[in-house]
């Protein structure tokens, strides 16, 4: 008999504490120029009317992507293909004993990032469920250790936007510089030297692609038509496009 095969016979339920695994879903969008997180308002204890990430206990036959998937779809309403685009990825764990009052759970948070997410619906959980702008974040106490966990997560997408091309997704097919410039802005939460942006756009392999085309009009104050440009064909960004203060501090 195999060490595994004795553990499964002489294996006793109840000598092990009871643990639960749940995933939640830091889930961000761009809506009218802001950055968005959604979040849901409990309905039932622990932390009733509290607002949280959505998220939820995973089903015996799920793994955790697949939890995390039917969590964020239950309440956006989105499925086939645009669930699949949607880019989600795990995130961090999140294990500590007091986290949640009802037994020991250990979450596994993941990070769903993308343009034009649908109005929310509250699923059969929730009381209701909104985006509500990052900005208006501090000062708003969240359920069990979210605050925590959407720190992670901001701090995750604001990452991606320095070493992948997923702040693409956000602009149309064909794009000027300052409308990209726009997207890091919002999500970085400051304005970038526009000078210095298109400079190092350029300069990355693969970023962007020009289309040979200009807007139909010049700027505001009467100026050039910007060049349209396309995504490029990069998958991760060399040299990746810092953050100022992290450039700062590579130097």
């Amino acid at each position: 008999m195999s060490p595994e095969e004795r553990f499964l016979r002489e294996y006793d339920p109840g000598a092990y504490p009871r643990v639960a695994v749940t995933v939640d879903v830091v889930a961000l969008t761009i809506r009218d120029g802001e950055l968005h997180l959604l979040l849901i308002q409990r309905a039932e204890p622990p932390y009733q009317g509290f607002w949280a990430l959505p998220g939820g206990f995973v089903r015996p036959d799920e793994d955790l992507a697949a939890a995390a998937r039917r969590e964020f779809a239950e309440e956006t309403g989105l499925g086939g293909e645009r669930l699949r685009r949607v880019h989600l990825e795990q995130l961090a764990s999140y294990g500590t004993p007091d986290r949640d009052p009802r037994l020991r759970v250990v979450s596994v948070a993941h990070l769903a990032f993308a343009p034009d997410l649908p109005e929310p619906a509250a699923g059969s959980d929730a009381g209701d469920a909104r985006w509500l702008a990052v900005s208006a974040l501090p000062g708003r106490q969240l359920a069990f250790d979210h605050e925590r966990i959407v720190a992670d997560g901001l701090e995750r997408a604001r990452s991606k936007l320095e070493y992948t091309p997923l702040a693409t997704r956000f602009v149309g097919d064909e794009f000027t510089i300052a409308e990209l410039r726009g997207v890091y802005e919002t999500v970085w939460g400051h304005p970038l030297h526009a000078g210095n942006f298109h400079r190092k756009v350029l300069s990355v392999p693969g970023l962007v692609e020009s289309t040979g085309q200009t807007t139909e009009r010049g700027g505001a104050k009467g100026g050039p038509r910007a060049r349209l440009y396309r995504a490029g064909d990069a998958r991760l960004l060399h040299p990746a496009l810092l953050r100022p203060a992290r450039e700062e501090t590579a130097r």
